[in-house]
């Protein structure tokens, strides 16, 4: 599965943290995110991580139409509710409703996701998007 990572910056410290817990799970599947949360993630882990462009550079954009494109299957988005501005969170939250793609905007929430990745509950999402050959 197609996994992005997305964290406002007083969140990036705790994505990889939640990186490093649930490792063993996202080095079974493929995993992007905006920049610096990338070189993060993928520094403290080891995993290799898709880059794409930062946020202030369109990176929330670029994962918005992956979402749009079918080409992501879970997204989480560690989010800053102290942050004036939001939009980008609510971007990607309506592109994931609209295309019925699991979304989490804290850790709570991812954990609860990335646990039913564990277990094959989201395996749904390979129907919906089967791989190519």
């Amino acid at each position: 599965m197609n996994i992005a990572l997305l964290a406002h910056d007083n969140r990036k410290e705790l994505m990889v943290q939640f990186c490093i817990a649930y490792c063993g799970v996202l080095a079974r599947h493929s995993v992007c995110a905006t920049a610096t949360t990338a070189r993060f993630v993928s520094e403290a882990t080891g995993l290799p991580v898709t880059p794409y462009l930062s946020h202030a550079q369109g990176g929330v954009s670029q994962i918005s139409a992956r979402i749009s494109y079918n080409e992501l299957d879970l997204v989480l988005f560690f989010s800053d509710p102290s942050t004036d501005d939001n939009g980008d969170v609510n971007e990607v939250a309506r592109a994931c409703d609209r295309y019925n793609v699991p979304f989490a905007s804290n850790a709570a929430t991812a954990e609860a996701l990335v646990l039913a990745l564990r277990r094959g509950d989201l395996d749904w999402r390979e129907l919906v998007n089967p791989k190519k050959k």
